[in-house]
C-alpha cells in the first residue's frame, strides 16, 4: 500500500432497541469524510441491554479508513474497549478492515463494549 494514507471520519449513529426483538437492534448513521456525508444502516447487534424500546444516540469518529467503504463492516470489542477521549466515555470498536471505531453519547455509561461487539455497519 504505497501512498496510501490512513484517514479519519465523524460518525453519528442511531441506534433503535426494542425489548420485543430478542435484544435486537436497527438503526442509521452518517459518515462524513473529506467534506461529503455517507448514509449508513446499522444492525447486528443481538444480545446485551435492551433498554426497552429505547433510541440511542452515538457519535464519534472512525479512525484508520482510507476510502468510505472501509466503514462498513461487522465490528467487535477493540482491546480494552471503554477509553476517555475528550473528558467523555467511549466505546471502542473495530472491524475486519482495520476501521476503529470511538463512540460516545448519553447511553454509553449504561453500555458495555460487549453491548456492541456485533454492530453491523452497511453503506446504504
Amino acid at each position: 500500500l504505497h501512498g496510501a494514507r490512513a484517514d479519519t471520519g465523524g460518525v453519528t449513529l442511531v441506534v433503535f432497541k426494542g425489548g420485543w426483538i430478542i435484544g435486537g437492534s436497527a438503526g442509521h448513521g452518517t459518515l462524513s469524510f473529506h467534506g461529503r456525508h455517507y448514509p449508513l444502516s446499522v444492525g447486528g447487534i443481538d444480545y446485551g441491554l435492551v433498554f426497552g424500546g429505547s433510541r440511542t444516540v452515538l457519535q464519534g469518529r472512525v479512525r484508520n479508513i482510507q476510502r468510505p467503504s472501509d466503514v462498513a463492516g461487522v465490528y467487535a470489542a477493540a482491546g480494552a474497549g471503554l477509553a476517555i477521549i475528550g473528558g467523555v466515555r467511549a466505546i471502542v470498536l473495530t472491524n475486519q478492515k482495520g476501521a476503529v471505531l470511538e463512540l460516545s453519547g448519553r447511553q454509553v455509561g449504561l453500555m458495555a463494549n460487549a453491548d456492541l461487539s456485533g454492530l453491523a455497519i452497511t453503506m446504504q
